[in-house]
């Protein structure tokens, strides 16, 4: 079969087959329809690759509250007249589901949801944004979350446009919100930009290696926030941060950093990819341009931006007290990287929540 986007194969399932079955089945019936739930397909980005294992015809259908009690004749409906195949594709699903944690041999399981529609977001993000998104709810959610979420497809919004607004009201943080998420960036790397010459100082080349990935990680992702471009899993980070405009010499200057060579070549690549994500940073016009460059580390010979000035003159530009006075952790997955906590709503909502305040800043780097 030749490989049809996923997005695409979803939008002619719902058009061709889900739709016409609803409006037989349940002609006064107001749904949203869409595909929202997690996928590369969601970024665009899923290939003949992808086709290996969950993936194929899928569709989520959306329901208000007041239509809750409809759900289990809707799925079962579903279930007994989707048919076998869709454009070639089975519609049943075997092995084992990622999202479900079930394992069916026998293929029996499809690819249409039914669900609450508020629910569905509490489960999913932990809020509905249908009430509002606040400072916690935002700090709380994965940005991978977001991107799904705000990727994506609606094929259909027949509850007053109830899915589409929801949408929008994640299109981007709040600008001091914002704010606090970059200058917690650029805090992370304030804090480590040092150690690479440091480890290759001490003749501990993996280490210095394995640091400068790490600030590559963290200058992939903060490129992405100044682009207002939710960053995905570290699977697609690097091909979406790719495809930032102006991206291609930074990627360069990253490429050259953890390449082979000595950390001469290394500092050379980073400090060229930390003046180029300064500079981005200064063009957002979120605080006064710092126009960082390269300086020694205090009397050691190692070039550093001294990140931390771009942070404060973040932090400086924070209006709301609460985020003012809040330490510098950024979203939950600024600093959880376990994906048994950043898949789960509640789980991440719980650790968040936790460090709202009460924190105690030290400088790390001494």
């Amino acid at each position: 079969m030749a490989f049809l986007p996923g997005l695409t194969l979803a939008r002619r399932y719902h058009d061709e087959v889900i739709a016409p079955i609803l409006r037989h089945r349940f002609p006064a019936l107001r749904y949203a329809a869409g595909l929202l739930d997690g996928g590369s397909e969601l970024l665009g980005l899923d290939t003949a690759r992808s086709t290996d294992h969950d993936w194929g015809p899928r569709v989520q259908v959306f329901v208000m509250a007041t239509d809750a009690a409809r759900i289990p004749g809707l799925r079962a409906a579903l279930d007994a007249d989707l048919p076998a195949e869709f454009l070639g594709w089975p519609t049943r699903f075997a092995g084992d589901d990622g999202r479900l944690g079930v394992v069916d041999p026998a293929g029996t399981r499809h690819g249409v949801g039914v669900d609450e529609l508020a629910g569905w977001c509490r489960h999913r993000l932990g809020f509905d944004p249908a009430v509002g998104v606040s400072t916690a709810d935002w700090l709380a959610t994965p940005t991978q979350r977001l991107a799904e979420v705000t990727g994506g497809a609606v094929f259909h919004d027949g509850l007053d446009g109830a899915l589409t607004a929801r949408r929008a009201a994640l299109a981007w943080y709040p600008s001091d919100v914002w704010r606090h998420v970059l200058a917690a960036a650029w805090t992370r790397i304030a804090q480590a930009e040092h150690l690479p010459g440091r480890c290759a100082e001490v003749g501990d080349e993996l280490g210095s290696r394995m640091v400068t990935a790490g600030l590559a990680r963290d200058l992939m992702r903060l490129g992405l926030l100044l682009h207002r471009r939710w960053p995905p899993y570290d699977k697609w980070l690097g091909t979406v941060f790719g495809g930032l405009p102006g991206a291609a010499p930074v990627v360069a200057a990253l490429t050259h950093a953890l390449g082979p060579g000595d950390w001469t070549r290394r500092q050379a690549g980073l400090v060229a990819a930390l003046e180029a994500v300064a500079r981005w940073t200064d063009e957002t016009g979120l605080a006064a341009p710092v126009h960082a460059r390269a300086r020694l580390f205090h009397h050691r010979p190692f070039l550093v931006l001294h990140a931390e000035r771009i942070a404060a003159g973040l932090r400086a530009g924070v209006t709301d007290p609460a985020l003012r006075d809040r330490p510098p952790l950024g979203a939950v997955d600024q600093y959880v990287h376990s994906v048994e906590v950043l898949t789960h709503a509640d789980r991440v909502r719980r650790l968040a929540d936790s460090l709202w305040s009460g924190a105690v800043v030290t400088d790390p780097r001494r």
